[in-house]
């Protein structure tokens, strides 16, 4: 078979054709509406269904550590537990599941092509909203079911059904509305009038109840946000500085003890040391492997 027989050979075009329509991975970072804005984060979505399979390396997703708590909600595909430390009895994650605040980075994976719905939550508002503590959700992961009521339950398999994306944040956002208004209403709660929500939460804390000692006061910001002061402070400064130098870090165009400088490290082996704990990676390392390792998609989506 010569040249010209093998381009008009089915296989061939074929071929060509699955190239050219073949989508890439779908990541897409929704703010929530207004009115949530002291509630939701954001909601994300990852999408690899309709591209090319993903090499086994390149299915994992790696997240770093936050002080947000989540619901997420497997749509289509499989989703793994692949690192240790979690708390579910087997690697197969549910189709819907909390998680709490993270101490440490994670690293799930997808067998196959996967279509995940995320809402992060701030974890004062979480708890205002249900009650939840969430110092004994830190580095938990829980069946849905087994953390809400029926009317959240509801909500989830409406989301599981919906026809898209768009749907799910308008079923996500409709459900939250009415209730984060009436929390608001019935107690001027921490995450109430977040502009920088960490700082909120600990002028909250001093100012709430009758005792404000500093034991207290750290009791009631585990309660509502699962992690002390300290530690929402550090991952705060860190987020922020990362989301400010995103774009430079990206192209490689950034000097890290400036960078230190600027964020207010006492030096670069500081930030060096603080961005390992919350990344698992060095600065260095987390730029270049946010722009060649599909695995990090969430460090080049996040902004």
């Amino acid at each position: 078979m010569n040249v010209y027989d093998i381009a008009r050979s089915p296989t061939f075009l074929a071929t060509i054709v699955a190239m050219v329509t073949t989508s890439l991975p779908v990541t897409r970072l929704i703010a929530p509406r207004l009115a949530l804005a002291s509630c939701v984060r954001a909601f994300l979505v990852r999408d690899t269904t309709a591209c090319a399979p993903l090499p086994p390396a390149q299915r994992l997703n790696r997240f770093p550590a936050a002080p947000m708590c989540s619901i997420s909600w497997t749509v289509s595909g499989e989703l793994e537990a692949a690192a240790p430390g979690l708390t579910l009895p087997d690697v197969r994650m549910p189709a819907a599941l909390f998680g709490g605040p993270r101490s440490y980075p994670l690293v799930s994976y997808n067998p196959g092509p996967v279509h995940s719905f995320i809402v992060m939550f701030y974890p004062a508002a979480l708890h205002a909203l249900t009650g939840v503590a969430m110092g004994p959700m830190l580095d938990q992961f829980r069946p849905l079911d087994d953390m809400f009521d029926a009317d959240w339950q509801s909500l989830s398999q409406a989301v599981l059904a919906a026809p898209d994306d768009e749907a799910r944040v308008a079923l996500v956002e409709n459900f939250l509305a009415p209730r984060w208004q009436l929390a608001r209403q019935q107690d001027d709660h921490p995450a109430s009038a977040i502009h920088d929500w960490v700082r909120r939460l600990g002028v909250q804390a001093a100012s709430s109840g009758l005792a404000s000692g500093a034991r207290n006061i750290e009791r009631r910001i585990k309660t509502w946000a699962g992690q002390p002061m300290r530690t929402l402070r550090r991952m705060r400064r860190a987020e922020q500085l990362f989301l400010d130098e995103r774009d430079a870090m990206l192209q490689g165009k950034v000097s890290w003890s400036d960078l230190a400088g600027q964020g207010g490290y006492a030096d670069q082996a500081h930030f060096c040391r603080e961005t390992r704990e919350i990344t698992g990676l060095t600065p260095t390392e987390l730029a270049q492997a946010s722009r060649n390792d599909e695995s990090y998609w969430i460090y080049r989506v996040w902004a």
